[in-house]
């Protein structure tokens, strides 16, 4: 019972920390903020988790633990709950557009306008809105609420795994422990399938489904302004979270011991420590000198914080790279995480161990297998930079309104002769596709004096800066992509597909090498010790600087109703690429270069292992030895004396 429970929990919370991640581009526009405030909320969650650890997992285990991972549940569920709060609190969301139609209206009236930009039209069927209410507008701190969320589902997360494991491993035999943990390990790898699924689903609905007329937007799912019912998901996470607190409550603190007859493992209820604070303390002072004076774990540590930070940062923003260098819907981009590149991980980790018991690793030649499938990942990782696709085709903003040359964008760029008889916004972002292939930043932009139609299927027509003509139409929406970007992106897939399986290859014989690279003593201590480094050094950090890396390749800033910038509309695609791609690799460099010490000072710690071994036989030999030689002597000595005895006798009976 306590395993299925577990294992629910375990669903549970990798299902929201990964649907966390498939709605970063939707936070990103809801709430009009950067990249890099994304990564602070998507760090908050490794800092609730490193506010209690310590404490959870000492004192925890000496509590009713089914109880404490029930408390843990419900923080889970309360924590992803409050995520959800915001879109109950503020208005409805409204993307910046130029145009807006009335539903009673029988003409459209021209985007392109002359006069003032106060000026109404008498019939009321065009109007600018002014921003009103925002004085009360609430978006510039809603989330806030999001990060307070994250930061509790954070601590909710903390008791689950090490009393769950710890629970396991204290009343299941020995043989039957290491398969009860492989099967909640394996949930916690199905988990995130599912919540990038669920992020792809909600991603396809419109964030006020059931309080707006879908036929008054115009906006699709591919477009950067879409923004989808991010919030729905957290309410389906919080209640299977909830759901799974249940059981906990109705479970005993201890179960009868399942061990073979004539043993007994000790639990943490039945240990008798009387060991006091104060000396525990002093014996853990000297016990951490003592490893991180220790090489190969230093070196160990350094390598895989900064594999780590490579890997977060890329997983993290790896739907919104999808989305923005291949034009894909978010929708898209999360269905092709949990559908493809998750299982693959998955796969890769479970063929690692399995390769490792075959194989019979030990623990140089695990090293080896993981630095070797790590750098075949890299190599194969250097090709994504061929994997390119061009700019949009945006006038004004990646090259210029003539069609013939790519331009570096600033705000006075998208006016030009055709469009200088119109009252135009330069910060709004209402994109149209001209009939020449090119995107315009708005209709008004376009020159477009007319449109026909309503929704998604307004058409605006005699656009003055459309063609060579200056007559053609133009659609809502930017144009689609070029043919030859469509057919790399299958390929992209593949390729990744491949590196994520290979470089999960050398998971699990890497995680081994620290298991076995220190002395048993100090190996709680040092796995400890590695999970607080990574959550701080690695988990935290890597979304906010990624982010804000992304945040600079940005070529049109989004404009919050009551002023100010909001999120990214478009990108430097070309910028991106190179600028995820190489932090990633470039991170993954610096650690190779680390790892040729850590071979060198591996090889060496083995040799001194191996000649102390050695020693250790050939005194134990000798001792042996030593021990023969006074047994003959004895031998010798008893023999002699039972000689001398008979000689004895003999003389007696002569005599």
């Amino acid at each position: 019972m306590f395993l299925v429970a577990l294992s629910f929990a375990y669903f549970a919370k990798a299902l929201s920390g990964s649907y966390m991640k498939s709605t970063i581009t939707q936070l990103e526009r809801r709430f009009d903020i950067p990249s890099y405030l994304i990564g602070v909320i998507d760090g908050s969650f490794e800092i609730g988790n490193l506010l209690v650890i310590a404490f959870v997992s000492y004192f925890g285990a000496k509590l009713h633990r089914p109880k404490i991972i029930a408390v843990g549940c419900v923080l889970m569920s309360i924590g992803t709950f409050i995520i959800a709060l915001p879109h109950f609190i503020i208005g409805r969301y409204e993307f910046e557009t130029s145009v807006r139609w009335v539903v009673n209206s029988t003409l459209n009236p021209s985007p392109c306008r002359a006069g003032s930009a106060a000026d109404l039209t008498q019939d009321g069927k065009l109007t600018q809105v002014p921003a009103s209410g925002c004085e009360g507008d609430s978006n510039l701190s809603m989330w806030i609420y999001v990060l307070l969320g994250n930061v509790l589902r954070g601590i909710g997360e903390t008791p689950v795994q090490p009393l769950g494991i710890s629970y396991i491993d204290d009343f299941a035999s020995e043989e039957n422990a290491a398969l009860y943990v492989g099967c909640v390990q394996t949930i916690s790898v199905v988990g995130p399938v599912f919540g990038y699924l669920l992020g792809s689903l909600c991603a396809k609905i419109y964030v006020d489904i059931g309080f707006v007329k879908m036929e008054t937007i115009t906006i699709t799912p591919a477009d950067a302004r879409w923004v989808g019912a991010w919030w729905l998901g957290y309410l389906i996470a919080g209640v299977i979270t909830l759901l799974s607190a249940i059981p906990f409550w109705f479970l005993p603190r201890s179960l009868p011991m399942s061990g073979p007859q004539g043993t007994e493992k000790c639990t943490p209820e039945q240990t008798n420590d009387h060991t006091n604070f104060i000396e525990m303390a002093k014996d853990f002072i000297p016990t951490l000198r003592t490893l991180l004076r220790h090489p190969v774990y230093m070196i160990y540590l350094c390598v895989t914080i900064i594999q780590l930070n490579s890997l977060i940062g890329m997983v993290t923003y790896k739907p919104k790279y999808i989305e923005q260098h291949f034009r894909q819907s978010a929708s898209k981009a999360n269905f092709l995480m949990g559908v493809i590149n998750i299982p693959a991980v998955a796969l890769g980790m479970f063929s690692g161990g399995l390769l490792m018991k075959r194989l019979k690793m030990n623990i140089m030649r695990a090293a080896k297998f993981a630095f070797g499938t790590s750098l075949i990942g890299y190599v194969l990782s250097l090709f994504f930079f061929a994997m390119s696709c061009e700019n949009a085709k945006v006038a004004g903003v990646t090259l210029s309104y003539n069609n013939m040359d790519t331009i570096s964008y600033d705000q006075h760029s998208v006016f030009t002769a055709c469009n200088s008889e119109c009252l135009c916004s330069a910060s709004e972002w209402d994109p149209v596709c001209g009939e020449d292939g090119v995107t315009y930043v708005s209709p008004c932009l376009a020159g477009c004096s007319g449109s026909a139609g309503s929704g998604k299927n307004t058409v605006f027509f005699n656009c003055s800066c459309v063609g060579a003509a200056g007559n053609f139409t133009a659609s809502t929406g930017q144009c689609p992509n070029k043919d030859d970007c469509d057919r790399m992106f299958p390929y992209f897939l593949a390729l990744s597909v491949i590196t994520s399986f290979i470089i999960s290859l050398g998971g699990t014989p890497g995680y081994m090498l620290l298991i076995r690279c220190i002395k048993p003593q100090l190996k709680s201590l040092a796995l400890g010790f590695h999970a607080l480094a990574t959550r701080t050094l690695a988990g935290i950090p890597a979304p906010i600087y990624f982010g804000a890396i992304i945040d600079t390749t940005c070529l049109k800033w989004g404009q919050k109703r009551c002023g100010g910038i909001g999120a990214c509309r478009i990108y430097n695609t070309t910028t991106y690429r190179i600028a995820y791609l190489g932090l990633t690799l470039s991170l993954r460099t610096i650690s190779f270069i680390i790892c040729i010490p850590g071979f060198i000072l591996l090889s060496r710690q083995l040799k001194t292992e191996e000649l102390n071994g050695i020693h250790r036989t050939l005194a134990n030999g000798g001792t042996e030895l030593e021990a023969l030689r006074k047994e003959e002597c004895v031998f010798s000595n008893s023999d002699q004396s039972q000689q001398t005895s008979d000689n004895s006798t003999d003389r007696e009976t002569r005599l």
